[in-house]
């Protein structure tokens, strides 16, 4: 059965996208994503729930490793 243009309209109104909503860390004052774990010191609700320093050192140290592997073959 054929749908009118208004009615294919009315149906397409909620299809809209809409923006994330962000909020700003206390600890930090960088903007996150709502009840997410901030991604720039790892902190949410004034605790610390990642410890971003240790992150970024076992990341190096991965890379390093691997650029080791790469440099020996």
């Amino acid at each position: 059965m054929r749908h009118t243009r208004a009615h294919t309209g009315n149906r397409r109104s909620h299809h809209a996208l809409v923006a994330p909503r962000l909020s700003v860390c206390e600890n930090c004052k960088q903007s996150h994503l709502r009840h997410r774990v901030c991604g720039n010191c790892g902190f949410y609700r004034g605790k610390e729930v990642v410890d971003i320093t240790a992150r970024i050192e076992a990341k190096t140290k991965k890379q390093q490793t691997k650029e080791k592997a790469l440099a020996t073959k």
